[in-house]
């Protein structure tokens, strides 16, 4: 039996705590470390040790909405 390939969506830095635990009581994803090299201000090709949530393709995408979601309602209400 193959295993289902995972996904994983990256959390920007700064993502509030509370996004990242309702994220998580919501979908089926985990949380994981992920090295990603970044490419932007002084830091280009830097890598970093960043979060990510890691699952099914099918609820990482709706995690990445949720998320979004979430982030604009927490910017709106500074």
């Amino acid at each position: 039996m193959a295993e289902e390939e995972l996904f994983d969506l990256v959390i920007p830095p700064g993502v509030p705590r509370s996004v990242i635990r309702t994220i998580l009581q919501k979908y089926d994803v985990e949380l994981v470390e992920r090295s990603q090299p970044l490419y932007y201000a002084n830091m280009s090709g830097d890598i970093r040790d960043l979060l990510a949530f890691r699952g099914k393709k099918e609820v990482v995408q709706e995690a990445e909405k949720e998320m979004r979601a979430l982030l604009l309602e927490f910017i709106a209400e500074d």
